[in-house]
């Protein structure tokens, strides 16, 4: 990494830490200086108290030198203790805006940036790494740091000036001491490089069994694995596993610290001779008459002081420099553009509802791949229109939701709404027309009102009325609250558990409440047995009225009411036509699948 990116790196996480919360970093520093220099107080009134009793002073002088250290020490420590709890409560808001800016960057991040695989890779390992204290998290350590060495090095400095001028101590006494600081700042810098290349490569070969264990917790603190642990007797097999793998990462880390210990041995042996030197010249000096006794113990602490406050700074600045490596990642996973491109126009809002979608010569590639999930897709209805699209599974039926939707533009050709590229509306208005079930949907664990509504205020007769149309009416009278009972007991204890089937009437309760000229439904009914299938899709389709229908179904019986069916395979559109045209094409794909199917349901 160069100087320059250095610097832009420092610059955008000072930038940052003040936008995440500047009282934060404020006290951070202010706590630092005052807490830093309070320890310089007592060194210099202690060698006044000791050469006014050596010189015989009043006692009052001695008593009044006395007071002073004891008093502003006391002040001192009075306002740190302040800063520190202040400090203490705006890190809690530190940790909170952090959390929230994954949140927040997710809800604003392309879907595709959402699938990509190596996105959420760059994320856990971020977050692995905050975990850990690196990044920006470090970095905050680094300002406390820094303004803590800073603060030394000037009181130090400030007390043992006159050390330097001292006539006692020879030049060449004076120069080897500054030379032995410089050789332990030089010692310090090579280890500390070392150090942090030991642990940066440490890091990097353990992203992939961090991420295991993060998905092995996460599996195993879930209630709904504890069936599969006991119906097949995995617990010995999950201990061992885990115990392996543990084993395995404790062992690389042993043999690591064993290297960085090695590597600070040196420093740590500079700095004892460093010490003893120190001594010895004062010693000189004090024998030769030119340093009083008060003066031996300031110069002595406060050159030792000196000395570990720049070797303290190399190593932090060394450090600081390492966790830009960090920073680096950290910043670029907020970083990951939105490439979609947002558009300005205004979707029309038609009075007749006069709504036509167009796929014109569609060709759709997932990123990263060279296979085409979709090819040459062209296809035209309207509002008003109940569409199926059926297929066998990986024939592309979910990636024509997903486009129609804008979670992702078509690599070639275009999807026009009224003679318009979709490209060209405004985004999120595009998306509001929109009502959507996908088969993996998403249920909070919030009220059931708030759910529905998908937000918190809500109508509570609209959102009964959309559960009675998605035949969720008997489940929801036996709700302790109705429409105010939670959802699953993350956050509540008295919340209900749901199943499959009733998780999917729900989500298409959601879908209606949201009342958009468009329904899409992808797969809506799979947990639901054939019966209770047909008599959702039924009522759902006179329930949705004169709104756009499209149906994904695995089951082709469900598609029978639509007006027209498309028949997708290997990412193409093979057949179109209504039920009834598409079996009597007895050499078609429809009528194979159709066959297929019917076979299970025929008693012998």
């Amino acid at each position: 990494m160069t100087a320059r990116e250095h610097l832009r790196i420092f610059r955008r996480g000072a930038e940052y830490s003040l936008r995440v919360n500047r009282k934060y970093t404020v006290l951070l520093m202010a706590n630092a200086v005052l807490s830093s220099v309070t320890g310089y107080v007592p060194i210099y009134f202690s060698a006044r108290v000791i050469d006014a009793l050596i010189a015989g002073a009043p006692v009052r002088t001695v008593l009044f030198y006395a007071a002073l250290t004891v008093g502003i020490v006391f002040a001192a420590n009075l306002l740190c203790t302040y800063l520190a709890c202040e400090k203490e409560a705006a890190r809690k808001g530190v940790w909170r805006n952090e959390e929230w800016s994954y949140s927040e960057k997710a809800m604003g991040m392309a879907y595709e940036s959402m699938e990509d695989p190596e996105v959420d890779r760059l994320r856990y390992r971020i977050r692995r790494e905050s975990q850990i204290g690196q990044n920006l998290f470090l970095f905050y350590q680094h300002i406390e740091r820094l303004t803590c060495q800073a603060a030394r090095i000037a009181a130090s400095l400030a007390l043992t000036a006159s050390f330097f001028t001292l006539p006692s101590v020879p030049l060449g006494l004076k120069l080897a001491i500054g030379a032995g600081v410089a050789a332990a700042m030089l010692l310090q810098t090579l280890a500390t490089q070392k150090i942090n290349g030991l642990d940066r490569d440490f890091n990097a070969s353990s992203v992939e069994i961090n991420i295991l264990f993060e998905h092995f917790d996460d599996y195993i603190a879930h209630y709904g694995a504890g069936k599969d642990v006991r119906l097949y007797g995995m617990g010995g097999f999950l201990r061992d596993f885990l115990l392996s793998a543990d084993r395995e990462y404790w062992e690389r880390d042993l043999k690591v610290s064993c290297r960085k210990a090695l590597w600070t041995l040196p420093a740590a042996v500079l700095n004892i001779g460093l010490k003893f030197g120190v001594y010895a010249v004062l010693l000189y000096a004090a024998m030769r008459g030119g340093v009083t006794a008060g003066s031996i113990a300031k110069y002595v602490t406060c050159v030792m002081l000196l000395a570990e406050a720049l070797v303290r700074m190399t190593e932090t600045l060394q450090e600081a420099l390492d966790n830009n490596h960090y920073l680096k990642r950290y910043f670029s996973y907020f970083d990951i553009p939105n490439r979609m491109y947002q558009g300005s126009l205004t979707v029309e809002k038609r009075d007749d509802n006069e709504y036509e979608v167009e796929f014109r010569n569609v060709s759709f590639r997932y990123p990263g791949t060279k296979v085409y999930a979709l090819k040459d897709v062209s296809l035209k209805f309207q509002v008003g229109e109940r569409l199926a699209i059926v297929g066998m599974n990986g024939s592309g039926k979910t990636t024509f939701i997903k486009l129609l939707c804008r979670l992702y533009d078509p690599t070639e050709g275009e999807i026009l709404l009224n003679g318009v590229n979709i490209q060209k509306y405004d985004y999120d208005e595009y998306m509001s027309i929109f009502s959507v079930v996908f088969q993996d949907f998403s249920l909070f664990a919030l009220k059931l009102g708030e759910v529905v509504a998908a937000g918190r205020e809500f109508e509570e007769a609209r959102v009964r009325e959309c559960l009675e149309k998605a035949n969720f009416g008997q489940r929801l009278a036996a709700l302790p609250k109705g429409v105010h009972t939670y959802l699953y007991k993350s956050y509540d204890p008295e919340g209900v558990e749901i199943s499959g089937g009733e998780g999917q009437k729900i989500a298409l309760a959601r879908a209606l409440y949201k009342d958009a000229p468009f329904i899409l439904l992808d797969e809506p009914t799979a947990a639901l047995d054939p019966v209770s299938e047909y008599e959702v899709y039924s009522n759902f389709n006179r329930i949705s009225g004169e709104k756009t229908a499209v149906y994904i179904s695995h089951r082709l019986a469900s598609c029978r009411f639509c007006d027209r069916i498309a028949v997708f395979h290997r990412g193409r559109i093979i057949q179109q036509g209504s039920h009834e045209e598409l079996l009597a094409d007895r050499a078609g794909k429809y009528c194979e699948l159709w066959n297929a199917q019917a076979q299970y349901y025929i008693t012998s």
